[in-house]
């Protein structure tokens, strides 16, 4: 969440983010909540400094005689123990209101954050052609075959038996298609931990609310989530456990950035997405996906921003595989983000690009709610670290584009090089029958 001392230092910078976020405009509203917070903090304050005050001049009191005004004082302490009483309660439920409302606004875009209603305000960064898909070498299947038919005919794709077992938006990879995916999560490591400075991590898969509240995902997004009937929740990404290393934490500034990757499944329910990309490996409830996570200073997120991005598309282009960077409009970027960079790919099949990653800032939104902070050198002080995170890369849109960008027409798969080591060796994929 945002710092709330915005609403009482310019609020206008809260009520000008809102707008261009195509948000309602719930300024006035939060101003006054928290008016009536602090009032209240203020009346609880004073009555008992007043309480405190009165407490020491009984005993002075029946210490000269004047019992009269002791008895006086004593029942205004009661009066005042009654005040407080319901001052605390009051200030309880006011706080819950604010802290309620509050975390409901988004996180204020950057100002070079282009402002815009949706994906299609959305402003290209560049744009790189590699591979089998390049305009140079052109593409010789026309049409191209969507990539879950070409899964099919190399006998290691099974929706059916996915869905039998566990309903619709899952799916099933067998033979040298699980093995294709499993080495592609284990190439996107080893170059993200050996080449990119990234610390591996395993973590948990389930987690308990506060780490999702930390991240953004509750309280706005539980519908999004799969939940136990122990109250943990299976992680949308591993985003959510590798920030929350940080949390509660108090980092000594020389050890930032911190860089953290892990390969793990993620599970989310893709609520509002019925009826979208219903086929194929592009929306599952289960998936697995490389995570970047970073933890810097103000100082260094820009450009730590930029090198993960670089880390994120270092991949695609060892693969061999075309796609576009994305500055994301207002209106397209996330509840927690103040600024994201999508990739997309270029699928054959789809005669367009598919978000493949997505790379954001979170400037001190993250830290605030998960109470991760760092020491400064030059001064002792505290402050709140800045979050950084980032798909490098989602694995099963990963494989996809590589069946839709790589697949020759005529029943072969030809791998990247990349990619062979990891494959035993082998070079080329082969349909059973032809395709």
């Amino acid at each position: 969440m945002i710092d709330p001392e915005i609403l009482r230092k310019d609020p206008d910078i809260l009520r000008a983010a809102l707008s261009k976020r195509g948000a309602p405009d719930s300024t006035d509203d939060l101003i006054a909540k928290n008016q009536h917070l602090r009032s209240l903090k203020t009346q609880w304050q004073a009555a008992q400094e007043e309480r405190g005050q009165l407490s020491k001049t009984i005993g002075a009191f029946l210490q000269a005689g004047d019992t009269a005004s002791a008895e006086a004082a004593k029942a205004r302490v009661a009066t005042l123990k009654e005040t407080l009483d319901t001052l605390k309660t009051q200030q309880d439920q006011a706080e819950e209101d604010f802290l309620a409302a509050w975390q409901a606004v988004p996180n204020i875009p950057l100002p070079e954050i282009p402002e815009g209603k949706d994906e299609t305000d959305n402003v290209e960064q560049g744009l790189r052609w590699f591979g089998p898909s390049s305009v140079k070498s052109g593409v010789n299947v026309d049409p191209p075959h969507p990539h879950e038919a070409i899964a099919e005919a190399l006998r290691g794709y099974d929706a059916a038996t996915a869905v039998k077992m566990s309903g619709t938006r899952f799916m099933m990879l067998t033979g040298h298609l699980a093995r294709l995916e499993r080495a592609l999560g284990q190439f996107m490591l080893d170059v993200h931990t050996q080449e990119h400075g990234y610390t591996e991590v395993s973590p948990p898969y389930l987690v308990q609310a506060p780490a999702l509240f930390g991240t953004g995902q509750l309280p706005k997004f539980e519908e999004d989530q799969f939940k136990t009937t122990t109250g943990h929740y299976l992680i949308p990404t591993a985003e959510v456990p590798l920030t929350n290393m940080a949390a509660d934490c108090i980092l000594q500034e020389s050890v930032l950035p911190l860089r953290f990757t892990a390969h793990t499944p993620c599970f989310r329910s893709e609520a509002g997405s019925a009826g979208r990309d219903t086929a194929g490996l592009i929306r599952l409830h289960q998936f697995h996906k490389v995570e970047l996570v970073s933890i810097t200073t103000p100082e260094q997120a820009p450009e730590e921003h930029e090198r993960m991005t670089r880390c994120a598309e270092t991949i695609l282009e060892r693969l061999g595989l075309s796609y576009r960077r994305m500055l994301l409009c207002t209106g397209d970027m996330g509840f927690t983000a103040e600024k994201t960079y999508d990739l997309e790919v270029w699928m054959p099949a789809q005669k367009t690009y598919r978000e493949i990653s997505s790379c954001s800032r979170f400037g001190t939104f993250q830290a605030r709610r998960m109470n991760a902070r760092y020491r400064r050198e030059d001064n002792g002080a505290t402050a709140f670290v800045h979050t950084l995170n980032g798909s490098g890369l989602a694995v099963g849109r990963t494989l996809a584009a590589l069946l839709e960008n790589y697949y020759d027409g005529i029943g072969g798969l030809p791998l990247p090089e990349v990619l062979r080591p990891y494959m035993g060796g082998i070079s080329i994929l082969h349909t059973p029958f032809g395709y």
